[in-house]
């Protein structure tokens, strides 16, 4: 089993796929005149701009519920884990493919406007849904729903799970079986409570964990701030081969820093286009920007924290894979993933460290997991389009925490592997179909740009910009009939 699971993950992200990636990344920053800088002034504001409606979230909750998705174990353990096998350049290679991410994030999440649709009295879009309006595929669009609703469902709420579980053994020695046990309890009495329910608490628990997080981070380098020099010029200097440790590991470096930067950031994967969908905005293009800096935040800031955590403080090994040798053995008896940002913040607050990164790692991971199964379910919902959908949904629930259970008490290897299968497969469909479907994208982003220059608050109208199928933006932008306040 877990030799067949390995050589299927292996063949997905075999070296074509990265390349893929950063060849899409790069296109599509080049086609847009690397809107990931020229728009970074209207990004924030737009984060705060506009409210909920009975269809729609907030672009704020939108952005935190595409975090919850996006802030997971992949800040954590991916990041340790790419440092652990690539060493201290893998972490440039996570920047950059962030830096191209963002302009793939910007069309995912802006296709998933134009081609959204309202749905049992709420907004539903995504890959599954541009694919067939966009592109006229169904059979492709239905490919794409049932990869997604696998992937989401069954193969990666285990990486979440079981990372919450090591963590919180290694801080409490506290039992998997019963880490389980809570885990999937307090779970379902979110999911079973409805999408407005997952919102709620991503909009509150996303910010605060995140913030607390990064000010451990802060605080840990400002205490090394003498290694700063060091830690930049080992960064820089592993990634290109030039620092005599790490030269012989650059295809790794680029490797897990590529994979991990897509795990972390999710831009490519269509999983971030699924809450962009569920946006109330008057533009479709202000949605793309929103969740275009989203990957800012989730790399720049968490992944970056955690790296700057461990390597400012020397806490990491780094293996070469080939041989199965350290090239780099800092710390004795500590898995790769979670425990080497523990072992850094315990260098510097001993005693705080394992329990502080456990309860961080629990509520990333928790969120993450809502997350997945707000996006499966938004894919049952476009395969069961028409269709009474109770039943799936209650299957949907129960394989769903079952899967999440499972992940829990698995060993860590086989519960990663499994997620690197999943998102192989979604990385794969859904950058294919953006590179076919991203002219729409482009328009809106243009159109978007021409009302700011006539000093405009840019509102959409797809029949007037030649777009077909965007039904529900055919006449230009209705507001919704009610609107609720929000905290932003």
């Amino acid at each position: 089993m877990e030799e067949l699971v390995t050589k299927i993950s292996e063949v997905l992200w075999s070296p074509p796929l990265i390349i893929f990636c950063v060849l899409v990344g790069l296109y599509f920053s080049v086609r847009s005149g690397f809107l990931q800088i020229r728009h970074v002034k209207d990004m924030v504001p737009l984060l705060v701009v506009g409210k909920s409606s009975d269809a729609g979230v907030s672009s704020f909750q939108a952005l935190a519920l595409a975090l919850s998705g996006r802030i997971g174990v992949g800040n954590i353990s991916g990041t340790a884990t790419a440092i652990a096998f690539g060493g201290p350049g893998a972490v440039f290679w996570m920047w950059l493919i962030t830096f191209l991410g963002a302009a793939t994030a910007f069309v995912e999440s802006t296709l998933a406007q134009i081609y959204k649709e309202k749905q049992d009295g709420e907004y539903r879009g995504g890959p599954a849904y541009y694919i067939e309006k966009g592109l006229g595929l169904k059979w492709f669009a239905i490919i794409m729903a049932i990869a997604i609703t696998i992937a989401m469902a069954v193969l990666m709420p285990g990486v979440q799970s079981n990372s919450i579980a090591v963590a919180i053994d290694n801080a409490f020695h506290i039992n998997k079986l019963w880490v389980g046990i809570v885990i999937i309890v307090i779970l379902a009495l979110i999911i079973f409570g409805g999408v407005k329910r997952i919102v709620n608490v991503a909009q509150y628990v996303v910010p605060f964990m995140a913030g607390a997080y990064v000010l451990v981070a802060i605080i840990v380098v400002i205490m090394n701030f003498s290694q700063i020099p060091a830690v930049f010029g080992l960064i820089f200097s592993s990634a290109f081969g030039a620092d005599s440790l790490f030269g012989g590991i650059i295809g790794s470096a680029i490797a897990w820093g590529v994979k991990r930067g897509i795990y972390a950031n999710e831009a490519g994967q269509g999983t971030g286009a699924h809450p962009a969908a569920a946006a109330e905005v008057s533009h479709p293009a202000k949605q793309g920007l929103v969740q275009a800096f989203s990957i800012y935040l989730d790399v720049f800031l968490i992944c970056t924290a955690t790296a700057f955590m461990i390597l400012f403080t020397g806490m990491y090994n780094t293996i070469d894979e080939k041989s199965g040798e350290y090239i780099v053995q800092n710390i004795e008896g500590v898995e790769e993933g979670p425990g080497y940002t523990q072992a850094a913040i315990e260098t510097i607050m001993p005693g705080f460290g394992s329990g502080f990164v456990a309860v961080a790692l629990l509520f990333f991971a928790f969120t993450t997991i809502m997350a997945y199964y707000y996006i499966a379910e938004t894919n049952v919902a476009y395969l069961l389009k028409g269709k009474s959908s109770k039943i799936a949904s209650v299957v949907l629930k129960i394989v769903f925490l079952a899967a999440v259970f499972y992940g829990t008490v698995k060993e860590a290897a086989l519960a990663w592997t499994l997620g690197d299968i999943g998102l192989g497969i979604m990385v794969w469909l859904n950058l294919i179909a953006c590179v076919l479907l991203a002219k729409p994208a482009f328009i809106a982003l243009r159109d978007y740009e021409k009302q700011k220059k006539q000093g405009l608050d840019p509102t959409f109208n797809s029949t007037e910009l030649g777009i077909k199928n965007a039904d529900f933006w055919a006449d230009g932008y209705k507001h919704p009939e009610k609107k609720k306040d929000h905290v932003s």
